[in-house]
């Protein structure tokens, strides 16, 4: 018995330690996509998480470069997971989940944030930061051109442009939308993306 609860004990212990990570990763990502990279300090992230200052360095040894990386996974891998889920649906239906999964983000920060992995890019100074977030945009890339391929679109090389030409007008749309303070901009690329899409279906 008492070996039991001692396993129950350890168990519960590595589970409260894996939330209170994934908690800072999840609040660190928030104010990066808000801040920018240089902007984004471990006491915001403790304001915004609750989590205390001991945690840092007990879940990222490596500082502020070792949670970016784990931002820059956790949110590269839940994209590429919605972008997968796409896969079997119609053409026209991709397009729309792929334009509405970013929209839903804009809508729920109040257009007051950012793609965190854009927000990386552009300030990256690290070659290591930069070949990881080129390898999280071509990943995207991939599996929607996976997708649109899947949902009718003919010929690998079509389906990565109209992949490519998404993903540049969303980030795009993104910052827009950031910049006025409002979903328009971004509203505004969507039609016109889709527009385009029905174009090459007909």
């Amino acid at each position: 018995m008492l070996i039991y609860f001692s396993r129950y004990r350890k168990k519960a212990a590595k589970y409260m330690r894996g939330q209170v990570r994934q908690k800072m990763v999840e609040g660190a990502t928030k104010v990066l996509a808000r801040r920018g990279l240089h902007a984004t300090a471990f006491s915001e992230v403790l304001a915004v998480t609750g989590a205390s200052r001991g945690s840092i360095y007990h879940h990222f040894p490596g500082g502020k470069a070792e949670l970016i990386e784990a931002v820059l996974d956790d949110y590269g891998s839940d994209t590429d997971d919605a972008l997968q889920a796409l896969h079997g649906q119609p053409l026209m239906a991709v397009v729309r989940g792929a334009l509405a999964l970013w929209r839903e983000r804009l809508i729920n920060d109040d257009c007051e944030s950012s793609c965190p992995v854009a927000a990386v890019t552009v300030a990256a100074d690290s070659t290591r930061l930069e070949s990881e977030c080129r390898s999280i945009f071509d990943q995207w890339t991939a599996t929607l051109a996976g997708a649109l391929a899947s949902g009718g679109l003919k010929g690998a090389g079509q389906a990565r442009a109209l992949a490519t030409l998404m993903m540049a007008a969303i980030q795009g749309g993104t910052v827009l939308a950031r910049a006025q303070g409002g979903i328009e901009p971004y509203d505004t690329m969507a039609r016109q993306i889709t527009v385009y899409a029905e174009q090459m279906t007909d």
